[in-house]
């Protein structure tokens, strides 16, 4: 068709918004409502992906966590997913340390519980035992003191590497090496003050104790079911490798037999990226302002019937109405489209204004909403343009 009768098709659509306001405004709230849902969703997935991506190349993209089983799959089941799946365990560890593929393997067990310090008390704090070698995976900077060593490890000595936020709390950003923290009621000698690198699963304050594993084991008797173990790589070698050395030793160690599934996981740094990935469903937005295109564009051939039938005794062809009707309905779900955009970009950029969510607009989004509205209204307007070209002109001319 030409720009002509395009431009003809987009004035129609004006006048026919501006003589039929209420109407007009409900469609287009629909196509805006849309619009903006999938935009503000968009965005803030493009912002918690960017976070993501920043955070594994923060950590190390290269490394990966051994673990009972994969805590990044979305099961549907009453049976717990470590069901049929052995406890991972030290001497597993040991072994897995011994590949020239892998330069460290940290152990890691957690619980919550108590801190305190003179009359100070806090109940909720996260307390975590680790290997000497958790410095090599969480990237940081001790703002005061050390790690704890390999001979505190050995000794399950009561050596405690403490956030900088509980620092704050219990010593007012003071000194606090030398001080003794009672965690879970057993004295702890604080050696090292830690900030780790910005992390976006960690968003407000940061309220951690990191203990030799060892101590978590004798000192607060935490229990071996939910170990997991953190792996670096060799220098040089890729993670691909790694997991595969990884995987065969543990495969031998627990004498699966070839054919048999891992009854253990190796869960990349990505893998917590995919899983935001999978999270859809913005699209049914734009559905229902689609639903509205139809009601307002049926409407419309209702109206202008007579019209219709002028223009086809005038020697408008088919192939004309149709495009004229097609023109309209786009231009109803693009305004609705512009006026979405301006409510989902505009709070996208309040939330990464104002809350830790890193929200962000990015420009394929703003294109892929335009087109997907234009698309919308061409795909919800194509049966009332139809029907509107196949009225018989002597019929249409007699309608009242």
């Amino acid at each position: 068709m030409s720009m002509r009768a395009t431009v003809e098709g987009v004035t129609i659509a004006l006048d026919s918004l501006r003589s039929n306001k209420v109407r007009a405004f409900l469609t287009i709230l629909g196509v805006a409502i849309g619009v903006a849902t999938v935009t503000l969703i968009t965005s803030i997935m493009a912002g918690v992906e960017k976070g993501i991506s920043d955070d594994v190349a923060s950590i190390g993209a290269a490394n990966f966590v051994v673990s009972r089983f994969d805590q990044t799959q979305v099961q549907f089941s009453n049976t717990p997913p470590w069901e049929g799946k052995p406890k991972l365990t030290m001497d597993e560890a040991a072994v897995m340390e011994e590949l020239p593929s892998v330069q460290s393997v940290t152990p890691v067990v957690s619980t919550g519980g108590s801190v305190r310090y003179g009359n100070k008390n806090y109940s909720s704090i996260s307390l975590v035992g680790l290997g000497p070698e958790w410095t090599t995976y969480v990237r940081g900077e001790f703002l005061q003191g050390r790690p704890f060593l390999q001979n505190e490890y050995d000794r399950s000595a009561t050596v405690a590497v403490i956030s900088a936020d509980v620092a704050e709390e219990v010593f007012g950003g003071g000194n606090a090496i030398g001080a003794t923290l009672r965690l879970q009621g057993v004295p702890h000698r604080v050696v090292g003050v830690f900030k780790p690198k910005p992390n976006l699963f960690e968003g407000g304050q940061q309220l951690w104790a990191y203990v030799p594993a060892t101590t978590a084991f004798k000192s607060w008797q935490v229990e071996d079911d939910f170990l997991e173990f953190w792996v670096v790589p060799a220098p040089a070698v890729s993670q691909e490798r790694a997991m595969d050395d990884v995987t065969v030793t543990l495969r031998s160690l627990r004498k699966l037999k070839p054919g048999e599934e891992n009854d253990f996981a190796l869960v990349r740094q990505e893998a917590f990226a995919e899983l935001m990935g999978r999270i859809t469903g913005a699209s049914i937005g734009l559905m229902v302002g689609g639903v509205g295109v139809v009601g307002i564009m049926l409407i419309s051939v209702t109206e202008r019937t007579r019209e219709i039938g002028v223009r086809k005794a005038l020697g408008a062809r088919r192939g004309e109405i149709l495009w004229q009707f097609l023109v309209e309905a786009s231009t109803v779900t693009v305004i609705g489209a512009l006026v979405g955009l301006a409510f989902g970009g505009g709070g996208a950029l309040l939330l990464a204004a104002f809350t830790p969510i890193p929200a962000q607009v990015p420009l394929w989004a703003v294109a892929m909403a335009l087109v997907a509205a234009a698309a919308t209204g061409i795909l919800f307007g194509l049966y009332p343009a139809w029907r509107a070209a196949r009225l018989d002109p002597v019929d249409a001319l007699r309608y009242e």
